[in-house]
């Protein structure tokens, strides 16, 4: 209070004395927005006062208008520049305790006729900490009337900036129509943002650039940890990442050295990328999480009779409706060793057990508990489960090998007509294949050429897999083959031996066919969070988030377009690369492909193609889609008439496409303004020459030198950082979180006749199935981290919602809410569809309604919503 008095006392003189906040006859007021620096943050209440101090030192946050009419030859032929104001009463101003309130401020500018209307504005912070500056408005500008500037920027000391920070109207502007005064301006920032390439980069630093993936291993720790670089070779083409600076290791100087674990929020991402304090606090919660897990096997090892190993399937369901409870000496052996940050975590209210998980929707309905082990639902899930990008139309019987035929040999598959045909509801093969009604989820080639090294290097017993489905006349697909395949050497090239496995219900046959399914799952579940989860949305995001901000400046249209779609994903994927993806990190603990689980997906992106993702063009490759679906109106050439994750991504790529398109059309009118356009081309140029530079050759690249190459191109990156990610990503807790459903490792081979293996199968199936699936330990683990990556953040932004005033022109704004009214017309038809008994995918056995695609979402693991970016 003593304090706050002297503020005002003091401020008020220092303000007549500079004579700054004394408005004059023409002046223009405005409003500042800021969020001061987290008051929870320890430094911060240091800050806090030494702030106050610089106030009263006339050290204040001041601003200058840039005048968008009127150049200086003085100022390099940049805008005016109008007199310097600061914001009023700092001191004065209440902040809450509670992080992340708003603090609202005041200011006067000087302004005359000649000055002309205001399209920028230089702000200083002299002060010793940073705020986040959100929004400035000023009121009743002559000709004008009300100009936003939107923000959203953490604002450091000015003392740290090469340049001043400057913020832009929210008008929109192309290159050649960027006022002459603001041009100079627009330059600047543009090359602040792209740095030189050299040099430490620190937090609070605004700088993109791009490098390798070699951050992934840590061989200053052991050769055990040691890991290819990713990106830049041939052998191991991969997507840039964003550029953190960190030294060499010492062993290996290719490889960037590695953070501790008390570090890990520390790692360096352009300052505007790092997350907002509710998404933060929401990580750090979710993730403490995960750390105290890691002690579950300590507290097994003396209430199971067999220590560190799950029993059987009422073991697995008591830690989601029973739990236990975490005793106090292993919660301080944890708390010692997480990062101050996490600390306060352990203090939340939620009055949640430790060691309870939530119940994963695919077991919530009691009345059929063991719904999940059906081949119907087994079947349902490649179509509206946690990974439905991958079954494709059989062509050929039996299946076929691409490998590489002067390595491998003997790779086609053995499944007979004897194997199927009895279960095709009396069609031959030949009639299912000509009808159309066989399918293939295949595993094969993508594990082969790495399975023996799997099975021999890591703990991993795994196959290669095939699994023929039949479409069936009510719309769901019936599995009636899986085969499990070995490599085998023959001469000097690579073949294999093949197991055929057909349905059964009863008896140890039934068991074998459910650890059949399993094995496929193993594969799957690889499959998907390696590539369909990591490589196919964030890795190949990140050098758009990464051009985007280093070639756009931020009043370009395409600019304003993309940018809510990239929000958080640079600041999670270097996260995932200190927990999850990284050397013995938790993706290489858990997943089958172990050690080799990234360099195989730097492998699957030789095949990767951009134009690809776009869901029609994938759909026709797949085979799903008899032709070209160009419109809703095509979606009777699906041959799978009930596929939720394609009828329903359809309809939301239709209404993105249609939104881009009625926003790209308003600002290129004809084709040579794409053209002509150079922030445009330099932003295409760096993309495919850098950012995905080991494709940069590759033919199916759009050129860039129309309207239609610029809309598919927008259409797709949006659809890959909201409605793909959120198909692969949220619903991982639904279906993953019962790991049985979905293993994602296997410890053993598939038991054998004659084997003591396959007599204990005879006597006690289920303990025969969690040894030879996850331990109890990778398990947990599995759960922990899938539980963490379906949740939806207290601040999550979804599909169709921006920023208040993020711009002036009328025809983009109109189209904006067209855009979402289209998008609640789809909702209300994905909740119509889930209810029509009909439509047996939509919910299948387990009663779990298809909502992935469901624009709108809620707080936590709601299985519902499609967020605007990659934020987890």
């Amino acid at each position: 209070m003593i304090l706050g008095n002297l503020a005002s006392s003091v401020g008020n003189v220092v303000g007549d004395i500079t004579g700054l906040n004394k408005p004059s006859k023409n002046t223009i007021t405005g409003s500042v927005v800021i969020v001061k620096k987290n008051v929870l943050d320890f430094t911060a209440v240091h800050s806090t006062v030494a702030d106050s101090l610089f106030e009263l030192l006339g050290n204040q946050v001041s601003l200058q208008l840039v005048s968008a009419e009127n150049p200086d030859p003085a100022n390099d032929n940049g805008g005016k520049l109008g007199k310097l104001a600061t914001l009023e009463y700092w001191n004065l101003t209440y902040t809450s305790l509670l992080a992340g309130d708003d603090s609202l401020y005041k200011v006067s500018f000087e302004w005359d006729e000649e000055f002309g209307i205001p399209g920028a504005i230089i702000l200083r912070n002299n002060h010793t900490a940073e705020f986040f500056l959100k929004t400035i408005t000023l009121e009743n500008v002559p000709g004008e009337g009300r100009i936003h500037f939107v923000c959203n920027s953490w604002v450091y000391p000015d003392r740290r900036y090469k340049k001043p920070r400057i913020f832009f109207s929210n008008k929109t502007y192309l290159p050649h129509e960027t006022p002459a005064a603001l041009r100079k301006f627009r330059e600047e920032e543009l090359q602040v943002l792209r740095g030189d390439g050299t040099g430490q980069l620190k937090t609070g630093d605004r700088v993109y650039d791009y490098a390798l993936y070699n951050d992934l291993g840590d061989p200053d720790k052991g050769a055990d940890l040691a890991r290819p670089v990713l990106g830049g070779l041939a052998q191991y083409p991969y997507p840039r990442r964003g550029r953190t600076s960190r030294p060499p290791s010492k062993t290996d100087p290719k490889t960037e050295s590695r953070l501790f674990l008390p570090n890990i929020l520390n790692i360096y991402v352009p300052r505007e990328e790092q997350f907002a304090h509710l998404k933060l606090s929401d990580f750090i919660a979710y993730n403490l999480k995960g750390l105290v897990n890691q002690i579950i096997p300590l507290l097994e090892a003396f209430v199971n009779y067999t220590p560190n190993e799950f029993d059987s399937f009422k073991d697995v369901d008591n830690l989601f409706f029973s739990g236990l409870p975490l005793p106090t000496d292993l919660i301080n052996q944890v708390a010692n060793n997480i990062p101050l940050e996490m600390m306060g975590e352990f203090f939340r209210s939620d009055g949640q057990q430790l060691l309870k998980f939530p119940v994963p929707k695919l077991i919530e309905d009691r009345s059929n508990p063991f719904a999940w082990r059906t081949d119907e639902e087994f079947g349902r899930e490649m179509l509206a489960g946690l990974n439905p990008l991958l079954i494709q139309l059989l062509k050929e019987f039996p299946p076929v090998s691409n490998l590489d035929p002067r390595v491998y040999v003997n790779q086609n598959s053995s499944i007979t007509k004897q194997d199927i045909e009895y279960n095709l509801d009396g069609l031959t093969v030949e009639e299912a294949l000509s009808s159309k009604r066989l399918f293939i989820l295949d595993h094969h080639d993508t594990i082969m050429p790495y399975l023996q090294t799997i099975n021999e290097y890591t703990e991993a017993k795994t196959y290669a897999s095939r699994t023929i489905l039949f479409l069936r006349g009510d719309g769901t697909l019936k599995p009636v083959a899986i085969e499990l395949s070995l490599p085998k050497m023959e001469e000097d090239k690579i073949g294999c031996v093949n197991k055929v496995y057909t349905p059964a219900e009863h008896g140890v046959e039934g068991w074998i066919w459910m650890l059949a399914k399993a094995f496929v799952n193993v594969n799957d579940s690889g499959h998907h969070q390696l590539v369909s989860h990591w490589l196919n949305t964030h890795a190949v995001l990140e050098p758009f988030v990464i051009a985007t901000n280093r070639q756009l400046s931020v009043v370009h249209p395409i600019y304003k377009l993309l940018h809510p779609h990239f929000r958080d994903t640079m600041t999670i994927n270097a996260l995932a690369r200190e927990l999850l993806i990284n050397a013995n990190g938790i993706i290489e603990r858990t997943f089958c492909p172990g050690k080799y689980s990234l360099e195989m997906s730097s492998v699957i992106y030789k095949s990767w193609n951009f134009m690809d993702q776009a869901l029609p063009n994938d759909l026709k490759k797949r085979g799903i889609a008899d032709g070209d679906i160009k419109s809703l109106d095509d979606l009777d050439r699906l041959l799978i008439k009930d596929y939720p994750y394609a009828v329903d991504g359809l309809k939301i790529w239709f209404a993105i496409e249609n939104w881009v398109r009625d926003y790209c059309s308003f600002y290129y009118k004809t084709d040579e303004m794409v053209q002509r356009d150079p922030e445009l081309q330099a932003w295409w140029k760096e993309l495919r020459e850098v950012g995905h530079g080991d494709k940069k050759d590759e033919p199916w690249w759009p050129k860039m030198q129309n309207l239609e190459d610029l809309i598919q191109s927008c259409t797709i990156i949006i659809w890959i950082a909201s409605a793909l990610h959120a198909a692969v990503n949220y619903g991982q807790y639904a279906f993953g979180g019962y790991f049985p459903n979905r293993p994602t490792l296997s410890r053993r081979f598939m038991p054998e006749k004659g084997t003591p293996e396959y007599a204990e199968l005879e006597k006690n199936p289920e303990k025969v199935f969690f040894r030879t699936m996850s331990s109890q330990l990778q398990s947990l683990t599995v759960i922990t981290v899938v539980e963490t990556l379906s949740n939806h953040a207290s601040d999550e932004v979804y599909l169709g919602q921006r920023t208040p005033n993020w711009t002036t022109d009328a025809v983009p704004l109109q189209a904006s809410d067209a855009f979402n009214r289209r998008l609640a017309e789809i909702e209300g038809v994905i909740l119509k569809m889930n209810i029509d008994k009909k439509l047996k995918n939509r919910i299948g056995p387990v009663n779990v309604p298809y909502n992935l695609l469901h624009p709108t979402g809620e707080i936590g693991i709601s299985g519902k919503g499609i967020p605007n970016s990659i934020s987890i």
